[in-house]
């Protein structure tokens, strides 16, 4: 990051290598929609170049890019909320089935898949915020207090979200517990 600071746009090039995947997978998880997900990965290092300068050297790297990269998520779940001609359920793209595990059999994948579908519904129907420091928690193996930087928020608010986030689910979720 202190080359990309200089100005280096190869160091850039070498970040986005590095972290495109763990961001694309972040925002997908937040905004359900792959598609979507690319495009905001990709204004992430737009925003990651133009913002070199606030970047604090000996600062974490992840917390600050996942900040830019859940804020882009949150201003375009926004923008989608007060546009209401495609709702976010048409929006959602389901994941692909997966294949069969191995010693799996029909029922049983078919009760694996019915479980995943159950998890990403209700992880979708969780209020944002809550979704999104489950993500960074669940997903992206943040701590609390990285996910506090990333979020903008405290420790102490950010396990506060956790908790009704899993209190959620475990309603949501209780017929597979």
């Amino acid at each position: 990051m202190v080359r990309v600071q200089g100005g280096d746009e190869a160091a850039l090039g070498a970040l986005m290598g590095r972290w495109e995947l763990p961001v694309k997978r972040l925002l997908g998880r937040i905004v359900l929609n792959a598609a979507e997900a690319e495009e905001l990965a990709e204004e992430t290092f737009v925003r990651v170049w133009q913002q070199r300068a606030r970047f604090r050297p000996g600062a974490e790297f992840r917390p600050w890019l996942f900040a830019i990269a859940v804020n882009l998520a949150r201003n375009r779940l926004r923008w989608w909320r007060r546009r209401p001609q495609v709702s976010l359920e048409a929006w959602h793209e389901p994941a692909a089935a997966s294949g069969p595990e191995p010693g799996q059999t029909g029922g049983e994948k078919l009760e694996t898949q019915e479980r995943a579908e159950a998890v990403r519904r209700a992880v979708a129907a969780l209020p944002p915020d809550q979704r999104e420091a489950l993500v960074l928690f669940e997903y992206e193996e943040l701590s609390h207090a990285e996910i506090a930087v990333a979020l903008g928020g405290t420790p102490k608010a950010v396990e506060a979200r956790l908790y009704r986030a899993r209190a959620s689910l475990r309603v949501a979720l209780r017929r597979w517990c």
